[in-house]
């Protein structure tokens, strides 16, 4: 017989999933049957310090404890209960970045996030001695463009780290990292699932003249798989998530991991030939492939699943902000008619009226840049909206270009993995705020990678649960399933969500609107070019 939620959280058999997104910090209480009992979160801001996007390291605590105590307050709300224990704990965050401390675990440099696009010199020159395409936001890009800038802290490094690896390490005291997240420090050997040790080697003797106190080995995280556990809760952790002082030390914590990871768990892809698709602020696609790439592509990074399998990731820095944006004009416009506003109505109406314009989209262009492009070769990004005098202006073609234009660069970057390198994909699965309104995104992205999308219920719930069922995979695993068979058999059971097709005059209308959009793309870079 299952316990009921509140016998659950009495009996510290609940698993707690914490993830720290671009624009909120969210937590997620499950239950033994992998169900969410209870929710909080935490809305954040990155802000840009001496022209780099940076959250603080008191943000960062603040936003774990607000969001935390957001969860207490929920569950005694609902079950009249107090969080004492936990099963198991799970963090996770945003991937990449840079975070630099010295012997005293002190933060050397604000925290730069993926967000950044300032590393293109060090990127370059990485990419061209690994032989393997090295996106601008890896940490070993920031490395490696410090010293190439002669920043005064890099001899004082002792520990270098990603967001989700810094809160484990000083929740528990494990310098650690999942193998997913690792692989967006430094490529990650698929074969040995920790970093690659012949890049290792290269970078360690392209920086020996500068003569650091340091080689690459001893200021990385020590790499775990899923399934391991990664330390437990200490004393000083557990006052550091939950300042009332009712959670208990001693919980064991599951690999920290990135968002990635998570997501790629959250949709039941972590297997050889699925894939899943993320499109919120930012968008990315994770291709779980048979076998290598034929070459490195500056448009495709190459990381893992938590398990350590080869992934085909392409990350777009922008997705719906503008999209957003132009929908919190329509709302403006309601106020000032005097009109009654609902957002999740004004978001429904105008997503699906777009389904009903063309499906080339009449000619018109959005460019979604409110940051730089890398797939696109784009430092920096000016939000565009092209159309000429000839054009189909109306409101459905207006907002479907601008629903295209939130994937039409994860179209260009999977058009070279399905189109050139003849990648097989056997389900693709999306989740993210862009499928919110039932139909409307999936339609898009369907037609967009010409491929069958599917989306679950529970993927909503995203990465914060993504973390969770990874933390219920360290301590609830006695049959020694790997990864993907326990997410089949115990977490999903069958499930493989709602699928939809995409008609062939879908797929032809966005190959017409991309085709507008590269031609385009002169615009959106003269557009750069203009100051602020």
């Amino acid at each position: 017989m299952s316990l009921t939620a509140k016998q659950t959280i009495e009996q510290g058999k609940a698993i707690l999933g914490i993830e720290f997104g671009s624009t909120r910090v969210k937590a997620v209480l499950i239950d033994e049957e992998h169900k969410p009992i209870a929710q909080g979160s935490h809305e954040w801001e990155n802000q840009l310090v001496d022209g780099l996007w940076t959250y603080s390291i008191e943000a960062v605590w603040y936003g774990l404890q607000d969001c935390y105590a957001n969860l207490r307050a929920e569950v005694k709300k609902l079950y009249d209960v107090e969080i004492e224990n936990l099963a198991a704990i799970g963090i996770s965050a945003m991937m990449h970045g840079y975070m630099a401390f010295d012997e005293k675990q002190s933060i050397l440099v604000p925290f730069r996030t993926w967000r950044n696009t300032n590393t293109g010199k060090a990127a370059a020159e990485l990419s061209k001695l690994f032989v393997y395409n090295i996106p601008l936001r890896w940490s070993i890009s920031h490395l490696y463009q410090a010293i190439l800038n002669g920043e005064k802290h890099v001899p004082q490094i002792k520990y270098l780290t990603t967001l989700a690896g810094f809160v484990h390490w000083q929740l528990t005291g494990r310098f650690v990292l999942g193998v997913g997240d690792a692989s967006g420090m430094i490529p990650v050997d698929p074969k040995t699932k920790t970093y690659s040790a012949e890049m290792v080697s290269k970078f360690n003797k392209l920086v020996a003249p500068k003569g650091f106190p340091w080689t690459l080995e001893k200021i990385l995280p020590e790499v775990l798989v899923a399934g391991e556990e990664a330390g437990k809760l200490t004393a000083e952790g557990a006052k550091r998530i939950d300042v009332s002082g009712h959670l208990k030390a001693g919980i064991p914590l599951c690999p920290p991991e990135g968002d990635a990871g998570t997501g790629m768990v959250a949709t039941n892809a972590v297997k050889q030939r699925t894939g899943n698709v993320s499109a919120g602020t930012s968008s990315f696609s994770m291709i779980v492939l048979e076998k290598d790439l034929s070459k490195p592509n500056e448009m495709i990074d190459m990381v893992t699943t938590p398990d350590g399998s080869l992934v085909a990731m392409v990350h777009c820095n922008n997705c719906t902000s503008d999209l957003n944006a132009w929908v919190g004009l329509f709302r403006e416009y309601q106020e000032l008619m005097g009109l009654k506003v609902d957002m999740d109505e004004i978001f429904g109406k105008l997503y699906n009226n777009a389904l009903k314009g063309n499906a080339d989209c009449g000619g018109l262009v959005s460019f979604n840049y409110i940051s730089g492009e890398p797939v696109t070769g784009l430092a920096e990004g000016r939000p565009l909206f092209v159309r000429s005098a000839s054009d189909k202006f109306n409101l459905a073609n207006f907002m479907r270009a601008h629903l295209y234009g939130s994937v039409g660069v994860l179209k260009i970057g999977n058009d070279i993995l399905f189109k050139e390198e003849k990648v097989k994909v056997d389900r693709i699965t999306a989740h993210g705020g862009l499928f919110r309104t039932k139909g409307v995104g999936q339609r898009v992205l369907a037609a967009a990678l010409n491929s069958p999308i599917s989306v679950m219920e529970t993927a909503g719930e995203g990465g914060a649960w993504g973390i969770a069922l990874l933390a219920d995979f360290v301590v609830n695993n006695s049959e020694k399933l790997t990864l993907d068979a326990y997410l089949d058999k115990k977490v999903f059971a069958g499930d493989a969500g709602t699928e939809i097709r995409p008609t062939q005059e879908e797929v032809e209308g966005f190959n017409a609107y991309i085709e507008n959009y590269k031609a385009c793309l002169g615009i959106e870079e003269a557009a750069t070019k203009l100051k602020k």
